[in-house]
């Protein structure tokens, strides 16, 4: 649609002539970066739910350095857009927009303002200016002409706007955080969100959130997840990145997929842009942030937190800055997994209470209110008395690579009985620089055999197959196949039927482990138990030794010799 033409549907001088929906009033969303569209997109529905006497459309603001991606987002949404050089030749009743940095045309219509983030607590660059600016707070002609009402979420975040902006007062609407509501409704239900995600049971989700510029986590620790992935056991961890919208709009995800490349690799889970940052922190088991909202929303829903940067483009006095204080800092150059651990094992849940109620006022009644004050201002009365439905967000789809390769490292000791106990630890091999032994340990390099990084695969002790042959003579004769296509191997794996992985030994043995529980699903497992018993020169015929996988769990592996098979490839 060019500039040049009229919109004509759902609004225009003649629009009623093609309308299906013929609406007594008119709401303009204006839409002008991802961050703020996707604010408005998540509760303007709720709002409006069933009225067709509003008729919405969206006007499409592009002078914004984070503009990138808000078209595709709205015709995505299925959303009506309209240039906005047309917003002067239409007669709107009441303009949305959850940014505050826009210019609309002169008139008499209302504009209410919805915050992106929490509240005022971030100093931003001015797009009109070199100097900085309050982010949140409108253009002054807007504000002096009366037609501007801001929404907060705390009285508190009044009282500061009004003391750094006293033109403000007057059109302050006290709402609450239709986002908080939606987090808070959704927060009984994290391991509901966990398994949508594919985290294990046993394992912990550390969720890495930035906001963005220079200051924030990514701006200074760019590298800081790939660093997690390898301090991080992958039998115990998984870690997520929560970017801010205006990273991915600066910067573009082809730049952001480069730079994290090695983290994409050791099964990093990039959530994307838009919507399913929520659904990740629900199913987070920590934070690590920054001063943005993400990191005081984890928080207040009780998270542990640790902060990996803080920007001085904080802003004083706030409830963010409360956090700054009260949180632990990550030292980047220290034991990432220890300063976690120990994160996790002091936490409390209600640690940052009161930093929570400093931000968010009358939890679970922001979109009834805000819905009030939508139709006030529209002069239009609300449809129903009941209120909105406040929904937790959706369950989110999946994301991030299967690793492919690990750094194994293992650990054996008798037990009391006189069994083996051999203890792991896995990392993702892409992450992780180097493969040394410290003492009492042996560490090898393992990889699927689906791998794409033949260096890997080369290099690598052991060999994976995850897919189950036919028999168990169809695996027997891979994994002889397997060690004779990989000469640098000194052992293969591959499952058959019923929790037992065959396994190929460079001295052509062939052993078969069979695990009591459900360790067969990952016949690499199974293939550590029996490299470690090779290297601490154990017996791999009838031995059962137990299998620890870090802190999280413990079953049986039971080590045999495959009877009649050396040398007759049967």
């Amino acid at each position: 649609m060019h500039a040049s033409q009229p919109l004509r549907v759902p609004v225009g001088h003649d629009a009623a002539r093609w309308s299906t929906f013929h609406g007594e009033k008119t709401l303009v969303v204006a839409a002008r970066t991802v961050t703020s569209t996707v604010r408005v997109l998540e509760c303007l529905p709720a709002l409006l739910r069933g009225d067709e006497k509003v008729t919405v459309v969206f006007a499409y603001d592009p002078t914004s350095a984070f503009n990138d991606g808000v078209l595709d987002l709205l015709h995505d949404a299925g959303c009506r857009v309209m240039p906005w050089a047309q917003l002067s030749r239409i007669s709107p009743d009441l303009i949305v927009s959850a940014s505050e940095n826009i210019e609309v045309p002169d008139g008499d219509c209302p504009v209410l303002v919805l915050p992106h983030g929490i509240g005022f607590q971030k100093f931003v660059p001015d797009s009109r200016s070199t100097r900085e600016r309050l982010s949140g707070l409108v253009p002054d002609p807007l504000l002096e002409a009366g037609r501007a009402w801001l929404t907060v979420s705390h009285p508190g975040q009044e009282e500061q706007l009004l003391a750094a902006h006293p033109k403000a007062s007057g059109h302050t609407l006290l709402v609450g955080d239709p986002c908080f509501d939606e987090l808070r409704a959704g927060a009984d239900d994290a391991e509901a969100y966990r398994r949508a995600l594919g985290v294990g049971d046993e394992q912990r989700l550390v969720v890495v959130s930035s906001t963005w510029g220079a200051t924030s986590l990514l701006g200074r620790l760019p590298h800081l997840p790939a660093r997690l992935l390898s301090a991080l056991p992958c039998d115990e961890y998984r870690v997520a990145a929560i970017l801010h919208p205006n990273i991915w709009s600066g910067h573009g995800a082809w730049q952001i997929r480069t730079l994290q490349a090695a983290a994409l690799d050791a099964g990093l889970m990039l959530i994307p842009p838009v919507h399913a940052w929520r659904s990740a922190l629900l199913a987070a088991s920590m934070v690590i942030g920054d001063h943005g909202s993400v990191t005081l929303y984890g928080a207040a829903l009780g998270k542990p937190v640790l902060l990996g940067a803080f920007g001085a483009d904080a802003v004083p006095g706030t409830a963010v800055t409360d956090l700054g204080r009260s949180a632990p800092h990550l030292d980047p150059h220290g034991d990432l997994r220890g300063q976690i651990e120990e994160t996790l094992r002091t936490h409390t849940p209600h640690r940052y209470a009161e930093i929570a109620d400093r931000a968010f006022a009358d939890p679970g009644e922001a979109l009834t209110r805000l819905r009030a004050c939508v139709y006030q201002l529209m002069g239009q009365p609300e449809p129903t008395a009941s209120p909105p439905p406040v929904l937790a967000p959706p369950l989110p789809e999946p994301v991030g690579a299967a690793v492919t390769s690990w750094v194994v490292t293992t650990s054996v000791v008798e037990s009391a009985t006189g069994h083996p106990i051999v203890t792991l630890r896995r990392r993702p091999a892409a992450a992780c620089a180097d493969i040394d032994e410290a003492p009492d340990t042996y560490v090898h390099l393992a990889c699927d055999i689906q791998e794409r990084d033949g260096r890997l695969t080369q290099s690598a002790s052991v060999l994976v197959r995850r897919t189950s042959p036919d028999t168990a003579s169809a695996a027997v004769r891979w994994v002889r196949d397997t060690l004779d296509r990989f000469p640098g191997s000194l052992l293969t794996a591959a499952p058959v039927r019923g929790g037992t992985t065959v396994v190929g030994l460079r001295d052509g043995r062939v052993v078969e482990a069979t695990a009591t529980g459900s360790l067969g699903d990952d016949p690499g497992l199974a293939a550590a138990v029996v490299y470690s018993c090779l290297r601490a020169e154990l017996a791999l015929d009838d031995t059962v030794a137990t299998l620890r996988i870090g802190d999280v769990r413990e079953e049986d592996v039971v080590v045999r010799l495959r009877p009649g098979l050396q040398g007759d490839g049967s």
